[in-house]
């Protein structure tokens, strides 16, 4: 039997984008369905669909019909395929009354991640559920706490670094470095540093890439 192939996959993505929550729970029945062939190496990086959006947040409807001139009835049927991804996948979208400014989310992630990639994984999920599933306001400091402590970490903890300006500049670094190498969209998934998948992708598309990975490391 081949040892298994060591990849790093860097998810760049926005809790605000729901499209990350189906990308990133088809990646992971991906990664479950390669088995012990690949050793995945998992890391959250930061984007903001919506850098300039206020403190109060704006009304997701009028919001989303505002950026892509979408109708209602346009806006129901993107909603409602959500659903449908999302459930092949395991995410249960919910209703999202409002759209919310989603930088201190990547900074209570960047903190996350120095614990590991497992509780940053953790609270990756935590906060696309808080945010996709049950609409909660993830700009609110209690809030990102709160949801820090459901995904197993530690609340105070979490409220020192929201109360201070920790990480801000590892984000906007992070985020003008992805910038830098052209990423305009999410979720983009990047294999090895090398290898770009863009989108919520079916479950299919990851599983291939991760094959094709291995079988490139075992003939090289």
């Amino acid at each position: 039997m081949s040892e298994p192939v060591s990849v790093r996959i860097d998810f760049v993505s926005d809790v605000a984008c729901p499209w990350c929550a189906v990308g990133l729970n088809a990646l992971e029945r991906a990664i479950e369905r390669v088995g012990d062939e690949v050793v995945v190496e998992l890391h959250f990086q930061p984007f903001e669909l919506n850098p300039q959006m206020p403190p109060e947040g704006e009304d997701a409807d009028e919001h989303l019909a505002a950026k892509y001139g979408l109708t209602p009835e346009q806006l129901e049927k993107n909603r409602e395929t959500l659903r449908e991804r999302g459930e092949a996948v395991g995410f249960s979208f919910g209703r999202r009354t409002r759209i919310h400014n989603t930088f201190d989310a990547h900074r209570l992630l960047h903190w996350a991640g120095e614990q590991g990639p497992e509780a940053q994984r953790a609270l990756k999920h935590a906060l696309l559920r808080a945010y996709q599933g049950e609409g909660r306001d993830v700009s609110s400091h209690d809030v990102l706490a709160e949801v820090a402590g459901e995904a197993g970490l530690d609340l105070e903890a979490a409220r020192a670094v929201l109360a201070s300006d920790a990480h801000a500049d590892d984000v906007r670094s992070q985020e003008q470095f992805y910038a830098g190498r052209g990423i305009r969209a999410v979720p983009s998934v990047i294999f090895d540093d090398q290898h770009l998948i863009q989108g919520g992708q079916p479950v299919e598309v990851f599983e291939q890439a991760l094959r094709q990975l291995a079988r490139f490391a075992h003939t090289a």
